[in-house]
């Protein structure tokens, strides 16, 4: 495509193949309106009257309209006018059409193209013999007494003219088919370009894939970023009390291990979700949640020789497992990311509160998360790790309906989200 758009004879040529593409998609309409006409007019042979043929050409037409009108005729113009018109791909819709609109439009470009081809195939077979014809005339004895030649211009005319007039129909048939091919590029984007709704299905096609992307992220940055740095305080700690505390070694390694094992498990399913329609494996871990994953958090947050008093309030029915699953899965990894930048960022211990609120089954029932740590050496510095952990816990907290604050309170730093479970979850 780089080089016919460089070079305007081979542009000219393929676009002329994409006529002669169009004359031959018409001939099927052509020669069922042929047998249509034909019997119309009394069996008479519709060739050998060329008001009847014009007639068959323009029954033709609408035939083709009619087909026109099928969603898949668009992806299937586009293809062909992207390769062989030189027409930018972003000019042009992609996919069936579906609204009415759309379809009229295809319509409208497929009897222009098939019409249009089908004239100018038509001069493709004619007049090259009968310029070719003209050229030899005065060169050929046999052609100068056949009478042929002066049945189509009159027997007045001298034959050493007729080379021009084959030079000129030539050049006539290049014009032709040039002009049809200019005008079928420059309303192939207005006939074949995206409507309004093709624009907002496009919109909203990259709306979801960022939104799929965006949580893609949270996940591996969530899980494989928590690993880490819990992963390098446990180590730090039981190196320095490697001599004098082998049982408080003994306990991070073996939080190590734990923590590394549960993130391959995770990463294995963000893993699974990246890979097109290829799910995560069966065997692969489920999403952690509070009921299932909070105990084990905190243990492999304190094996890191960091205090965390935990106050655990799940409502009248002691246990975390009647949370809606979303809301779980969610607050567990809020609980993560606060726990991770109270790690990299802050002093011990840390205090964390999570408790429900509301009646059950009332309709402003919510979960409480607050955290508190002191803030550290790195008070003064934003606790955002790139601006993905806190910015991507508040993510979560906005798409369950919810809220997230994160700052400096009272001299200490503090995390609070509060997520609905009444019916606020989007």
């Amino acid at each position: 495509m780089a080089v016919t758009g460089r070079l305007p004879g081979a542009r000219a040529g393929l676009r002329w193949v994409h006529l002669i593409l169009g004359g031959a998609l018409l001939m099927p309409y052509f020669l069922l309106s042929h047998v249509v006409v034909g019997v119309a007019a009394g069996g008479v042979n519709v060739f050998s009257s060329t008001p009847l043929t014009f007639a068959a050409y323009g029954l033709s037409l609408p035939l083709a309209a009619a087909t026109g009108l099928f969603g898949l005729v668009r992806p299937m113009s586009v293809g062909v006018v992207r390769v062989l018109s030189a027409v930018p791909g972003e000019r042009l819709a992609e996919g069936p059409a579906r609204s009415w609109a759309a379809r009229g439009r295809t319509s409208a470009w497929w009897s222009l193209h098939l019409g249009l081809g089908a004239a100018i195939s038509g001069m493709s077979l004619a007049v090259p013999p009968m310029a070719v014809v003209l050229i030899a005339l005065p060169f050929v004895s046999a052609l100068r007494n056949a009478s042929l030649w002066r049945g189509w211009f009159g027997p007045d005319i001298t034959p050493y003219l007729a080379p021009l007039l084959g030079i000129g129909l030539l050049g006539g048939l290049a014009l032709c088919a040039t002009g049809a091919g200019v005008l079928l590029a420059r309303l192939a984007p207005v006939l074949l370009g995206p409507t309004a709704a093709d624009r907002l299905a496009a919109a909203e096609e990259r709306t979801a894939d960022l939104a799929v992307r965006n949580r893609l992220a949270r996940e591996l940055h969530d899980a494989v970023g928590h690993a880490l740095s819990a992963v390098t305080l446990q180590a730090v700690a039981a190196r320095r009390v490697l001599d004098s505390d082998p049982e408080f070694v003994r306990q991070a390694l073996a939080a190590i291990e734990d923590t590394t094992r549960r993130t391959v498990g995770e990463l294995d399913t963000v893993l699974g979700l990246l890979r097109d329609g290829d799910p995560a494996r069966p065997d692969a871990a489920p999403a952690p949640t509070l009921d299932t994953d909070l105990d084990a958090l905190l243990a492999r947050t304190r094996a890191a020789g960091t205090t965390v008093n935990a106050h655990q309030d799940p409502g009248p029915d002691g246990n975390w497992a009647r949370l809606p699953a979303i809301a779980s899965r969610e607050a567990y990894r809020i609980v993560q990311e606060g726990l991770s930048n109270a790690l990299r960022h802050g002093a011990g211990p840390i205090e964390l509160r999570i408790a429900v609120r509301g009646e059950e089954g009332g309709t402003h029932r919510e979960l409480e998360i607050a955290m508190t740590n002191p803030p550290g050496t790195a008070a003064a510095q934003p606790r955002t790790t790139g601006g993905r952990g806190l910015h991507g816990a508040a993510e979560r907290a906005t798409l369950l309906g919810g809220r997230l604050e994160a700052g400096p309170h009272q001299g200490r730093w503090r995390l609070r989200a509060v997520l609905p479970l009444g019916g606020g979850a989007r």
